[in-house]
């Protein structure tokens, strides 16, 4: 199979391009500086592209099977306007780009994954969230609705489309847990804010499976939650990372203090959701990782 993929030195684009390689699967990278997109597997065929400047390139979908679309600027960011412009920009205008050159080729790629966000939901406090879920309200939501709908412009054109509804992903490199390796191993840790809302994570290993499952399965289409089945208060993914890493977890973040850091985005990390993939646990996908503390402790395993 012949994979293009999008955002694929990112944290989890690294992690899919090396289990698509490791399947044998070759892959196509779009990016905006190819030559130095950081280590990609051997025979990666690199192709540049500005999401925002143009349409990609006809020639990138030569004989591609499958599209896996992540890129996108980080949202852990202080928002302001312009700020808030350029993440919906990279996501909704660079999905429209990807898309546009589609219409007149033929043959055309079968599957569309499409990452999108469990933002979508927004601050729901203890409310059980499926792909049933309405959206919430406010700028995440309003964003990922508009970013998948531009994903699913790609069925008018015969693809399959897999929305991914990514949750917080773990791993020790980068991301969240990646910041907060630095304070909890210095016992500076705790919860963020009162501690009791919800955190719907996943482990990168599963992220990418779910991406892999989604363009093998057939059936798989529309909304999927990329996120663990046992989501826990935001208290306890702090005692369990201070547990693994034997250091105390007991400093809370207190709200104001995010507030004067990130701005408008300190609610997101304030908020909850409680989210469940049940269209992944439907399908028969077998999560790598479904309970935190053990999910941590491979993650942070030494390596020998």
């Amino acid at each position: 199979m012949r994979v293009l993929v999008t955002g694929a030195t990112g944290l989890v684009g690294r992690a899919l391009s090396d289990a698509l390689a490791a399947r044998g699967h070759a892959i196509v990278a779009l990016s905006r500086h190819p030559g130095s997109a950081g280590a990609l597997p051997p025979g990666t065929e690199r192709i540049q592209w500005d999401a925002l400047a143009a349409p990609a390139p006809a020639r990138a979908f030569a004989d591609v099977d499958a599209i896996v679309h992540l890129a996108g600027e980080t949202v852990g960011q202080r928002w302001t306007a312009a700020r808030k412009r350029r993440i919906r920009d990279s996501r909704v205008i660079g999905t429209r780009n990807l898309l546009a050159p589609l219409a007149a080729l033929a043959p055309r790629p079968r599957v569309l994954v499409c990452a999108s966000a469990i933002g979508i939901y927004g601050d729901r406090g203890e409310e059980t969230i499926t792909e049933s879920s309405p959206p919430g309200s406010g700028f995440l939501p309003a964003l990922c609705t508009e970013w998948e709908t531009a994903a699913m412009g790609a069925e008018g054109l015969g693809l399959r489309v897999v929305r991914l509804r990514i949750g917080v992903v773990l791993a020790a490199d980068g991301g969240a847990l990646g910041r907060l390796l630095v304070p909890f191993k210095l016992g500076l840790g705790g919860p963020v804010g009162h501690g009791r809302q919800w955190v719907s994570w996943i482990d990168r290993t599963d992220v990418v499976g779910l991406a892999l499952h989604a363009i093998e399965n057939p059936d798989a289409t529309g909304a999927w939650n990329a996120t663990a089945p046992e989501p826990v208060r935001n208290a306890d993914l702090a005692r369990a990372l201070g547990a693994v890493l034997r250091r105390p977890a007991i400093l809370p973040t207190p709200a104001f203090a995010l507030r004067l850091a990130f701005g408008d985005m300190a609610e997101v990390l304030l908020g909850g959701q409680r989210v469940l993939p049940a269209r992944a646990e439907a399908s028969g996908y077998a999560f790598h990782q479904r309970s935190l503390e053990p999910a941590l402790r491979a993650i942070l395993a030494p390596r020998s």
